[in-house]
């Protein structure tokens, strides 16, 4: 996947997740993206090669909630 449409693509996928913690968790706009920009999914996410990018915005968004519950997903 070409580098511009890897960006489009995780743009939407962290303004998804980003809501998602949001709504879940009770945090500001701020707080659950850093929160997020901070986690081990994110990390990975952004790594093309990992193909985490497939998984929808849910699943990304349920391996950051067990992040958080248990240091691990």
């Amino acid at each position: 996947m070409g580098e511009e449409k890897f960006s489009a693509v995780m743009s939407v996928l962290v303004e998804q997740v980003v809501h998602l913690i949001i709504e879940n968790y009770a945090y500001d706009e701020i707080t659950a993206s850093n929160e997020f920009y901070s986690s081990k999914v994110y990390a990975l996410l952004e790594q093309e090669e990992t193909k985490l990018w497939h998984f929808s915005s849910l699943t990304l968004f349920n391996m950051f909630d067990e992040e958080k519950k248990t240091g691990n997903f």
